[in-house]
Order: C-alpha cells, then sequence, then structure tokens
C-alpha cells in the first residue's frame, strides 16, 4: 500500500508538521552542510520548503545521496582532519572541525529519520527496516 497524499503531507505533531515536512528539513539541512563542507555559506532556513512536491522531493534526496557519497570519497585525510569555516544560519562566522561537523550531520540524518520512520508507523504503510544490524546480518 502506497501512503496517500492526504496522509504524507496531513500535519502531524512532529518537527516541521508532516512527514514531507521532516524529509524536506533534512534535505535543507544537508544541503547547507554539504555546502559549507565545499566552502559555501548558504542562507537557507532550516524549514525552507525546497520541494513542495513529493515526487521532486523523492528525486532530490536520491541526487543529494549521490552527491554525499562523492563528497566524502574525495576527501583527504588531511581533509578529514581540517577545519570548515562557514557562516551560521544567523550569518555568523564561526569555525568548526571537519570531524565534528560530520559527526553532527550524520547524527542529524539518523534523527530525523527516527522521526520519519515513527510518523510512518503511525500510518496504514509499514515502514522500511532501519535496524544496522538488520543490514549487517543480511
Amino acid at each position: 500500500m502506497q501512503l496517500s497524499d492526504d496522509v504524507y503531507f496531513a500535519p502531524r505533531q512532529a518537527f516541521f508538521g508532516s512527514i514531507h515536512g521532516v524529509l524536506n528539513h533534512m534535505l535543507v539541512a544537508d544541503t547547507i552542510w554539504t555546502l559549507r563542507l565545499t566552502g559555501a555559506s548558504p542562507v537557507l532556513a532550516l524549514n525552507a520548503q525546497m520541494y513542495a512536491e513529493r515526487t521532486a522531493l523523492r528525486q532530490a534526496r536520491a541526487t543529494m545521496d549521490d552527491d554525499i557519497i562523492a563528497l566524502l570519497a574525495a576527501m583527504s585525510d588531511a581533509d578529514m582532519a581540517g577545519d570548515v569555516t562557514y557562516k551560521t544560519t544567523d550569518g555568523d562566522p564561526f569555525t568548526m572541525a571537519r570531524s565534528v561537523i560530520l559527526q553532527h550531520f550524520f547524527n542529524h540524518q539518523t534523527h530525523h529519520r527516527g522521526q520519519a520512520h515513527d510518523l510512518l508507523s503511525q500510518t496504514g504503510v509499514a515502514p522500511l527496516v532501519l535496524d544496522l544490524l538488520y543490514f549487517v546480518r543480511e
């Protein structure tokens, strides 16, 4: 059973207000951090709606995942050990260790993917398994 648009876009008691909102926020945050990791400081609100339509959001997510893989594959050990200077979403300059940024980056994804999983659990559509052990044992 596929999730209907009515259920997918329905207001929910969650960060960013709906399943679509949570998934959209993840793309916003990933966009911000991948640009920061490449030397840019984007001005983008954390609740910006990059894609109002779910198919476009799904396609952008797939592209972003490919971009993340390519970005990390291109990083040397020296890159991983370095710092990143960027502007915060408030416009303030900040410098942080790239390793800390990457820890936050993937922890943030895990946090919101868990939220999306929970929101899907509240619908008639069973979410996919997320447990790492499931994939290790497969």
